[in-house]
């Protein structure tokens, strides 16, 4: 298939190129340029469609033109060809496939196209049991299978038809019933059309049930990674850790550094859940000479590391304010007081030794005089 440009071609031959590269796809393996050929031509066809106005939300499957049917299936086709389209973002590709089987689904039940039994089992969806899912599965794959041997059937008689006019037409022109010929191929092309777009309908369902999975799975992984990129907390506690590395416990897992005091005494009660204070006093009654340890030996470290680290601050503090320069500033010594009293006393003491000088020790003693 050359070089083509969608642009120039009218949408009938531009649907019927989007289709053989579709077919291609569906059958066979083709390289990564032919399908972005195909969804760039079906993304075009759908544009199309919807300048032209070809479709109304009040028509049914009756009020559509038999060449304008087909056009139906447009967004369908692009779905399919879109899922298979390898990209580094996987969830957005599934999103845009989904938005086109859900667009698609939405028209065909406008316009009347989509059976009664799947609305059915649509409306009971709610009830998501195994025996539900397998008979719906069940229900869509009969639909299927009879869509499909109807559409074998419509080809050969086709084709029988065909012989039979080719033949005709060699032996003796008939022109009488002519257009009886053109209304039954008429009729035969809109079958042919229905039943392919009820057979895209079962394969809608399949695969927009199939993507909603995969959109999970992807969810999933994307957690999953963002899980183990994130760092984990470090583990302070060491039974917390023990647990850990015996498998015992995940290191996600948020732990507490709570240890509760034991309680010894018989099975029924340390076992079962203290609901009275009769009963935590009999679980008391039996408890070790010793005294029991108020918390663990990683909260004591918790607890030591704390207060180290506020003495640090504190001490930083005090380093700050003694390197500033009002601290450094010391109050000079004033000058030496004058003793006011140091005449004073001068006087006294020399009135004192004055006065000793006058009255010698022993000269008011009358009974030192001697007797006359």
């Amino acid at each position: 298939m050359g070089e083509l440009n969608f642009d120039e071609l009218p949408l009938p031959a531009l649907f019927e190129q989007a289709l053989k590269i579709h077919t291609m796809a569906s059958n066979s393996t083709v390289d990564k340029e032919m399908l972005k050929k195909g969804v760039e031509a079906m993304q075009k066809c759908e544009d199309m469609v919807n300048k032209l106005g070809l479709f109304s939300a009040n028509e049914t499957k009756e009020d559509i033109a038999t060449t304008n049917i087909k056009y139906i299936l447009v967004p369908f086709y692009l779905a399919e060809l879109t899922e298979k389209i390898e990209h580094s973002n996987k969830a957005q590709v599934l999103k845009v496939s989904q938005e086109k089987l859900k667009g698609f689904i939405s028209s065909c039940e406008v316009m009347e196209l989509v059976p009664d039994e799947e609305l059915d089992i649509r409306a009971k969806e709610r009830k998501d049991t195994p025996a539900a899912r397998r008979d719906k599965k069940v229900a869509r794959f009969k639909r299927q299978r009879a869509a499909e041997s109807k559409l074998q059937e419509i080809k050969e008689r086709k084709e029988r038809r065909g012989r039979s006019t080719k033949a005709a037409t060699l032996s003796t022109p008939v022109e009488a019933g002519e257009e009886d010929v053109l209304d039954d191929d008429e009729e035969e092309e809109r079958e042919a059309w229905v039943t392919t777009i009820s057979l895209a309908l079962c394969k809608a369902f399949d695969l927009l049930d199939m993507l909603n999975k995969e959109e999970e799975m992807l969810s999933a992984v994307k957690k999953k990674q963002l899980q183990y990129i994130k760092p984990a907390q470090p583990i302070t506690c060491a039974t917390f850790a023990q647990d850990v590395v015996e498998g015992r416990a995940k290191v996600s897992e948020a732990h507490e550094h709570k240890h509760q005091p034991y309680l010894f005494g018989p099975a029924s009660l340390v076992g079962g859940r203290l609901t009275s204070d009769r009963e935590r006093m009999a679980a008391q009654v039996f408890q070790p000479g010793h005294r029991l340890p108020t918390m663990s030996i990683e909260e004591a470290g918790l607890k030591e590391m704390e207060i180290m680290n506020n003495w640090q601050e504190m001490n930083a503090k005090l380093f700050e304010e003694a390197n500033t320069s009002w601290h450094k500033e010391r109050r000079k010594p004033g000058p030496p007081e004058e003793d006011e009293d140091d005449d004073a006393a001068q006087d006294k003491a020399r009135a004192w030794d004055d006065w000793k000088d006058d009255n010698p020790r022993g000269a008011g003693n009358k009974k030192l005089t001697p007797c006359g």
